[in-house]
Formats: C-alpha cells, sequence, structure tokens
C-alpha cells in the first residue's frame, strides 16, 4: 500500500504542476494583451508578445507538439471517461472497502485528467476525438460494461478488478507509446505519471483479486474502436 500511495502522491504533484503551469501561462498571456492594449490607447502601438517573439516555454501545454502527443491526448480522454464510470459505481455497489478506497482514488485521479487532456487539445487546435478506426488497449466493450453494470457486492468487486486491470494495462501501453514517440514535455510527463501510478495499481488489484481465487484476463469483446 505504501507504494501505491507514494504513486498517486507523485500523479498528483505531476498534474498539480502541469495544472499550475498553464494558469500560468494564461496569466503571462492576459498581462501581455492588457500592456499591448494601454500601449495602443498611448499612441504607442502595438508591441510584439512573448508568444510573437519567441517559441512556447517548454512547460506549457502549448508547447512545440508531435502526432503521438495528440493521439496520446485524443485516445487517453475516453479512456479515463470509461475508467472514471466504472469508478463511480463502486461506492454503491462494491462490498470490500479496500475496492471502494481504490475506486475513489482512480476517479480523484483520472478525473481531472480528462479536462487538462482535453484542455491540450483546445490549445493545440485539435479536435478532441480521435480518428475513427483507432483501438484504444484496454477498453472495455459495451456488453462487457453492460455485465459490469449489473453486478454488485462481492460479484462487482470481482468484475472491477479483473476488468480494471486489463484497462490499466492498456492505459500503461499507450503511456508507454507516448513516451516513445511524444515530444510534448506535459505530455510525456502526464504519460510518466500514467505509468508509474496505474503500474502500482494494477499490482494491488491483482493481490485484492488473488484473495479471491480471480484472475486478470484478456477481455471476451472486440478492441474498442474510436
Amino acid at each position: 500500500m505504501q507504494s501505491h500511495f507514494h504513486g498517486r502522491l507523485r500523479r498528483a504533484r505531476i498534474l498539480a504542476a502541469l495544472a499550475l503551469a498553464g494558469t500560468l501561462v494564461l496569466a503571462a498571456c492576459g498581462a501581455d494583451e492588457d500592456e499591448n492594449e494601454d500601449r495602443g490607447k498611448k499612441g504607442g502601438g502595438t508591441a510584439p508578445t512573448a508568444a510573437a517573439t519567441a517559441p512556447a516555454s517548454p512547460g506549457t501545454g502549448a508547447a512545440v507538439f508531435a502526432d503521438a502527443d495528440v493521439m496520446f491526448a485524443q485516445m487517453m480522454i475516453p479512456h479515463h471517461e470509461q475508467a472514471v464510470e466504472m469508478a463511480r459505481q463502486a461506492p454503491a455497489k462494491a462490498a470490500d472497502p479496500e475496492v471502494k478506497r481504490l475506486a475513489a482514488a482512480i476517479e480523484a485521479a483520472q478525473a481531472p485528467e480528462i479536462a487538462l487532456l482535453k484542455g491540450w487539445l483546445t490549445a493545440w487546435g485539435k479536435p478532441l476525438a480521435a480518428p475513427m478506426g483507432h483501438d484504444m488497449s484496454g477498453m472495455m466493450s459495451a456488453a462487457e460494461m453492460e455485465a459490469f453494470g449489473k453486478s454488485s457486492g462481492a460479484d462487482f468487486d470481482r468484475r472491477f478488478l479483473e476488468l480494471m486491470i486489463v484497462h490499466h494495462e492498456g492505459a500503461i501501453k499507450m503511456a508507454e507509446d507516448e513516451l516513445a514517440k511524444g515530444t510534448n514535455p506535459d505530455a510525456r510527463g502526464l504519460a510518466e505519471a500514467i505509468r508509474a501510478t496505474q503500474a502500482d495499481e494494477v499490482t494491488l488489484m491483482k493481490r485484492l483479486l488473488g484473495g479471491r481465487g480471480g484472475s486478470a484476463a484478456p477481455t471476451t469483446g472486440a478492441p474498442a474502436h474510436h
């Protein structure tokens, strides 16, 4: 559990740093616009902003980015949304307090990251949805989600752990692809945090599942397409 806690703390710190960087950039842009407006009123013309004279800071979501960064953000959004959808059912349906705590941690980590990812895509001028035909590793099929939604108690706990292990392993693969091909420092930082935290959570879930005599298995449905 200590490793799991440290992983969550590391991810929270990285997410907070990325969010702060974005806030500072927006504040700086606002200050530049105000200064330019004041100069225009005084007849001094409009001075070029920092963004117009120099590359964007590497610490901002609007820094240089590659196609891999865009794909990472576009595919991680629905991936996170499905995990959050699953996690939000735990308070009413889970029997094991550890499963409830894990689900709460997953929701707390991934819900803010969805907003962060959408903010990056907007800043990059890219659509929020990935092109059709791309597989998202670990996504549950509609049939699996329907069966999961009907479960409760010990059956819910087992299904949650089995499906979330596969889901996390898919997210880890997506994060590793980003680390191998992406160039945006913020996206790479988030990918590293996702890889580390979700690896810790997979270890925890396998331990919990092992105590129930279950095992993580490949999903029965076809890979999800987006």
